[in-house]
């Protein structure tokens, strides 16, 4: 027979309840067992149940389901007799006469049953023979498991009986029991009175709690089937439902209930239209249909304030007596619809049930209740400026909304809260019945706000919108069109409408010259587009024109910061003397917001240059200044920068964890996330993982190079053609560093070219075509002369290197890569290095000289020390090649039940969905060893299959 409880739910895994799974299993591992397992509704108790039920070690035992219903007369042992039921035609043969008992409850099992017994007149009596038959038959199916769901529903026979077995329950038996403690009667006991387990009986109390913001993320992952779901729209799923894995099923139900998949770029606009769910609006009103009139008042006061609320407020917006409030309060808590939120504050259990409730209201009560808040919010000091704005319009009170709104926006700017006074403007403007001089003012402060912001999207649509407003001033119309422009290019990444954008508004700004050198100063950076370095040039030459003899000193040093980071970006030795002059310079908000501008974008240049010592200076000073300027823009900016950094410093031990949480803070801002999806393609690229790294490297900006990072676009491109190379790709591999190389030409900075250009030579040795590839080498020579690059110097030297072993000259060859080595481990650039002393061995190998073997070993462990884990294997084949074994420094040992650092990267590999020849061409080894790898790594693991396999913690990066 099958039960409704193994049926699938909507969600195909269990998240976020491992320990209680465990504490599950072990507990029905132990017969016999008693294990309650508690937790409010939705949350997830049968679906916990049914995944320890589904388990191997659960296999060949009986199972017997029974559950509580909430009937107005429920009939007595129900749900026991319920879950015998399904015994059929498999009841054991020599029953206890005792059983014979059962026949009146259980006729489908009449033939199997011992001969009926004669009536007991005894109620006590009658009761305690019925209990025994009860466990004589359980006791009799041996190893058995029986559930009883929703035991807060019982009768108090059910209970009883419940309560009978438990107390000393047969050796094969284990008893699961699920209950919601605020829906017990009485004391609030499951079994009617305290439950302590006799000897010998394992008993386990399971505590279910709502899920956290990252079992949220990755239940709503599965749900969906999305690969990245954002983490402010986790954080915001995790608020309106409060953790609770029906509520967000439900939810994620209605999201996809078209079979689209859920767009989570438009983050919290994804959920804004989201109607609550059926369920959710009957569960609410089923619970409110029980209450008394004054308490449904108060339900409604707390579901238009939609926070948390004092008795106080409640009673002011109420307008009910006191005493009245407090009882009404107390009977909302009793009935569940409302919930103590702690310091005297009552609300909702989450969001979704305000909902509910708020719009379950006719429109003229809400405005009325509204009205209220206004009212009581209004004596309160300080003001909560954002909540009264908010009813106020809810009041249908437009003067007072605008008031409170404009104020509450200026003072989150005061306080450095960009995100918080983005919102509350676009709240403002996306009000149909703004007026337009009103719309003008409060979408000129909403461009200034959302240019130093992460959130962008809606802001973008809504100034995109009002541009297109010809009643507009041009001067007005020029400024939100200039920070609409910088807007797309640095947060949304759509660099060439933002260009277009930003000359537009430079000609429209001709009342305001100052405003204009902004646009021209913005047109000046290097790093987005493909224009020659002359057009950058042209136009910084325009702005500093304009500024000469401003007064304005935060727009001076925006052009003059602006020019010297043009400057920086291609290697100006004399750079580095104005740069110390402009640092620390600022003294008001607006100068220090120019000062964090202009260290980011030295600390980036100088990253990209190989100044490693002073980029980690303009770093610090620039994440210092714009945290307190409030430019959370700036800050995620200056912290892709800080991942490259370590990346390239061979930091790499939770490199990875830090750059995607980087990317969960980005919310999708490309200007941010492009460093971070570099990082994370290059540490796949080190370890072999060739499917990642192509995604990550597309993301950084190779799957829309028009509107990439420069810079990162031709890191990203040396590193896939790397991948193309590493794979057996070579044409392909040598035409992705070819259109690397014709941007880089076009653009002229060839300090950039410090990671491609190695790469695209290799491509061209590698495919014969030895004349194109020493061409390059010496426009790359021409193109650094004179500059100040040392990583691009370092890059010259491989690429010097990399020509001569093309052409056998290894001698030659061998000093080259010998040089690149010492220059990379100066910057310090400790994998580059690495690679460099590989090729240098490499070169005295070809040369013919003795193997020296300690030398490619060094190089191996090197590699191993960052966790370049195929840059090892690949040093270490050359090795086993030449006959040379290399034991471990720190001797062998034996790991036992435990991973060895092998197994351990091959059960990485495993979990990221490698097949074994995939992983045997990354690690260079036979298919065959991988194979036996492979195996140890099920055993060990205790799996049945690779699909079970999860990546195993390590400190590789």
């Amino acid at each position: 027979m099958t039960s409704p409880l193994l049926r699938d739910s909507g969600a195909p895994v269990l998240v976020g309840r491992t320990g209680e799974l465990h504490a599950l299993l072990d507990a029905l591992a132990h017969p016999p067992a008693v294990v309650l397992v508690e937790g409010e509704a939705g949350i997830g108790k049968t679906r916990l149940i049914r995944e320890a039920l589904r388990h191997p070690s659960v296999r060949g035992r009986r199972i017997l389901l029974g559950t509580c219903h909430p009937l107005r007369e429920p009939f007595p042992y129900g749900p026991v007799f319920d879950l015998l039921r399904q015994l059929e035609n498999r009841v054991p043969e020599g029953l206890n006469p005792v059983c014979g008992a059962l026949h009146p409850y259980l006729p489908e099992l009449t033939d199997s049953l011992p001969p009926p017994l004669e009536e007991l007149q005894d109620h006590r009596a009658r009761q305690h023979r019925l209990f025994r038959a009860v466990l004589s038959l359980l006791e009799a199916l041996g190893q058995v498991v029986i559930v009883v769901e929703d035991l807060h529903w019982a009768d108090d026979g059910t209970r009883d009986l419940v309560r009978f077995l438990v107390d000393d329950p047969p050796n094969g038996l284990s008893v699961v029991l699920s209950y919601r403690r605020e829906d017990l009667p009485g004391a609030a006991l499951p079994l009617g009175r305290a439950y302590r387990h006799p000897p010998g009986t394992t008993a386990v109390l399971v505590p279910l709690r709502p899920l956290d913001v990252h079992a949220v993320r990755n239940l709503t992952a599965a749900i969906t089937g999305s690969q990245d779901v954002p983490a402010e729209v986790a954080a915001e799923l995790h608020g309106r439902t409060a953790g609770i894995p029906f509520v967000l099923e439900e939810v994620l139900r209605t999201l996809t209930r078209q079979g689209r998949q859920p767009d989570w770029r438009a983050g919290r606009e994804t959920l804004d239209t989201l109607e609550v769910p059926t369920l959710l609006r009957d569960a609410m009103a089923d619970r409110m249909s029980d209450l008394s009139p004054p308490s449904v008042a108060v339900v409604h006061a707390a579901a238009v304030l939609r926070f948390p609320a004092s008795e106080d407020l409640l009673t002011a917006v109420t307008e009910a007596p006191r005493e009245r409030i407090h009882d009404a309060i107390r009977e909302a808590l009793i009935a569940g619809v409302l919930y103590d939120c702690g310091d005297d504050l009552y609300g909702f259990r989450h969001g979704l049930a305000q909902q509910a409730v708020y719009h379950s209201l006719h429109g003229i009560d809400r405005r009325r209740l509204h009205r209220g808040v206004v009212d009581a919010l209004t004596e309160a000091d300080p003001q909560p400026q954002v909540q009264l704005a908010y009813h106020a319009r809810q009041a249908g009170e437009l003067g007072v909304w605008l008031l409170h709104g404009e104020a509450a926006a200026e003072r989150a700017r005061e306080m450095g809260d960009t995100a918080v006074a983005v919102e509350i403007l676009e709240s403002l403007l996306g009000d149909p019945q703004l007026r337009a001089d009103d719309r003008a003012r409060l979408a000129a402060q909403l461009s200034r706000a959302a240019v130093i912001g992460l959130s962008y999207r809606r802001a973008a649509k809504l100034l995109r919108r009002i541009v297109q407003d010809n009643d507009l001033p041009d001067a007005v119309r020029g400024e939100i069109r200039l920070n609409l422009g910088l807007l797309l290019t640095n947060q949304a990444g759509s660099y060439e409408q933002g260009r277009v954008d930003t000359e537009i508004a430079v000609g429209e700004l001709w009342e305001r010259p100052a405003l204009a050198a902004r646009g021209m100063a913005a047109l000046a950076m290097p790093g987005w587009g493909e224009h020659p370095y002359a057009v950058y040039q042209q136009w910084i030459a325009r702005a500093e024109q304009l500024v000469e003899g401003e007064q304005d000193t935060a727009l001076r040093m925006a052009v003059r910061g602006n020019h010297l980071a043009l400057r920086m970006s291609r290697g100006d030795p004399s750079a580095w003397a104005d740069a110390e002059a402009m640092i620390g310079s600022g003294r008001d908000t607006a100068e220090r917001l120019q000062a964090a501008r202009l260290c980011g974008n030295l600390a980036d240049a100088a990253t990209w240059l190989g100044h490693h010592t002073q980029a980690q200076r303009f770093r610090l000073e620039g994440r210092r200044l714009a945290a307190e300027c409030g430019a959370p823009f700036l800050q995620g900016v200056i912290d892709g920068t800080g991942l490259r950094l370590e990346w390239t410093h061979g930091e790499w031990s939770g490199l990875a964890e830090r750059a995607r949480r980087l990317l969960d803070m980005a919310q999708g801002v490309s200007g941010i996330a492009a460093d971070a999806h570099l990082v994370l393609g290059l540490l796949a690229v080190a370890r072999g993982e060739w499917e990642e790294a192509t995604d990550e490297l597309g993301a950084a900006g190779l799957r829309d190079p028009a509107n990439a990072p420069a810079a990162v676009l031709a890191a990203a491109t040396g590193a896939m053609a790397r991948v193309r190379m590493a794979r057996g790709e070579a044409e392909a591999g040598c035409a992705e560093a070819e259109r690397g190389i014709v941007r880089l030409r076009r653009k002229g900075i060839w300090a950039w070219g410090g990671d491609l250009v190695p790469m695209a030579v290799a491509a061209l040795v590698r495919t014969g075509r030895m004349p194109e590839a020493e061409s390059l080498l010496a426009e790359f020579t021409d193109g650094v002369a004179g500059l100040d690059a040392p990583l691009a110097a370092a890059a010259l030297e491989a690429g010097r290197g990399t020509v001569a072993f093309g052409g056998q000259r290894y001698a030659e060859a061998a000093t080259a890569f010998g040089a690149a080595r010492d220059a990379y481990a100066e910057l310090p650039h400790p994998y580059s290095a690495a690679r460099a002393a590989e090729a240098w061995v490499r070169c005295r190998i070809a040369s013919g000289e003795d193997m020296p073997a300690h030398g490619m070993a060094d190089v191996a462990e090197q590699f191993t020390a960052l966790g370049a884990t195929r840059d090892a294997a690949r040093c270490r084949r050359v090795l086993r090649g030449e006959g040379v074994v290399t034991p471990s420094r720190r001797g062998r040992r034996g790991y036992g039940d435990q991973l060895s650092p092998r197994e351990k990267e091959v059960a990485r590999l495993v979990a990221i969905g490698h097949t074994n020849r995939e992983i045997a061409d990354v690690l260079f080894l036979s298919p065959r060893t991988i194979e036996q790898h492979v195996a140890k790594v099920l055993r060990k693991l205790n799996v049945a299959s690779r699909a079970d396999v999860v990546s195993p913690p390590t400190n590789a990066w």
